[in-house]
């Protein structure tokens, strides 16, 4: 033993004799790489006003890949790719190199159709040091790839897990394809922040969220369906949950929703408002963030006083509870899907302005 721990320091000499001479030669670069090794980032990076604006509605995987390449030019060491899907979650970085043995140099990864070892893999990167790892697949196919996550949560290790095609908007590929119970098992678990955004403003927000969190792997479930980007959308994004809108003065409900159903929630408010049922509307991209909040700001987003509660989600209703109580509903889909146009699913299984609309009258008033 003692033959082994006089080897391993003179291995520790070695590099230490290496990184001193670096530091004379390249100053520049030796900071930059201790900056790296600390997981250190710029805040003027991380509040750059270019990476959170967009004229254009998009799907949210869309803005998710303009976020991404906007961010491979500022961050050199954000390192990742997709199992083998990159065009479809818009995971690549478009201006560098592939990584190999022949090109060290790449910042994209082909991991193949492979999704368990690819996130041990970026376990393995963020364990390292130094650099800022991602990887991306189908939300569904986040079967193959938990445990590496529940590992990631385990080790406080900030992967950043870029999960597309988050509902029955993924249409005709039909129910092996559409998750449902997926943000309830990553919900579930502890140390993973879940984010599902509502247009491209919260989708680069939820970006920004995962690269503060080093200790605390990151999920952003995406759709593949355009989405409307809405004025009131905001940097309170990064509270998880925050007052999107109140419709009317004196509101005497609130709706609270993630991502698609955000949009779909908003004009539900507005149909409501017709009747002069004045609603506020909460966007809850994030439930791990919006509990890290203080219990008065939580008091001020979710009054405790308003008893009439709505929550509306494509997916399971699982874990709605807490927010909506016993007084409250949750509409959400609680059985598989189907196949065929995203619009006609989304119409069967209930999220129409009419539905919701008309299943809130029925149940609350």
């Amino acid at each position: 033993m003692k033959e082994v721990v006089e080897r391993k320091n003179t291995f520790v000499d070695e590099w230490e004799k290496l990184l001193e001479e670096y530091k004379v030669k390249y100053p520049e670069k030796y900071n930059l790489f201790q900056k790296f090794m600390k997981e250190e980032i710029d805040e003027e990076i991380l509040n750059d006003s270019s990476i959170t604006e967009f004229d254009k509605d998009m799907a949210s995987r869309e803005s998710s890949g303009i976020v991404l390449n906007r961010f491979s030019r500022l961050l050199p060491n954000l390192f990742g790719g997709s199992a083998d899907l990159g065009p479809s979650n818009k995971s690549t970085m478009k201006e560098f190199d592939y990584y190999s043995p022949e090109n060290r140099s790449g910042k994209n990864i082909h991991f193949g159709v492979r999704e368990h070892a690819m996130a041990a893999i970026c376990n393995g990167i963020s364990l390292h040091g130094g650099l800022l790892p991602y990887c991306a697949t189908f939300f569904v196919f986040s079967d193959y790839l938990k445990p590496a996550v529940r590992l990631s949560a385990l080790m406080n290790q900030g992967v950043i897990y870029v999960l597309t095609h988050d509902s029955i908007g993924v249409g005709e590929d039909g129910p092996t394809h559409e998750p449902i119970e997926h943000l309830a098992m990553f919900r579930s678990t502890p140390n993973v922040s879940m984010y599902r955004p509502c247009d491209a403003k919260e989708t680069a927000y939820a970006w920004i969220s995962a690269l503060k969190n080093r200790k605390t792997p990151s999920c952003l479930a995406l759709t593949r369906q355009k989405l409307t980007n809405l004025e009131e959308t905001s940097a309170e994004a990064l509270k998880g949950g925050y007052v999107l809108k109140d419709f009317g003065k004196d509101f005497e409900m609130i709706i609270i929703a993630s991502g698609s159903e955000v949009g779909l929630a908003y004009k539900v408010c507005e149909k409501l408002l017709e009747e002069n049922i004045c609603t506020r509307l909460v966007s809850m991209p994030c439930m791990e963030e919006f509990e890290k909040q203080s219990k008065e700001y939580k008091e001020r987003v979710l009054p405790n006083n308003i008893r009439k509660r709505v929550s509306i989600e494509a997916l399971s209703t699982f874990g709605w509870g807490k927010y909506v109580g016993l007084d409250g509903i949750s509409i959400g889909l609680d059985t598989f899907g189907a196949s065929a146009p995203a619009n006609l699913l989304f119409e069967k299984y209930g999220f129409t302005v009419d539905a919701v609309y008309e299943k809130i009258k029925k149940e609350l008033f």
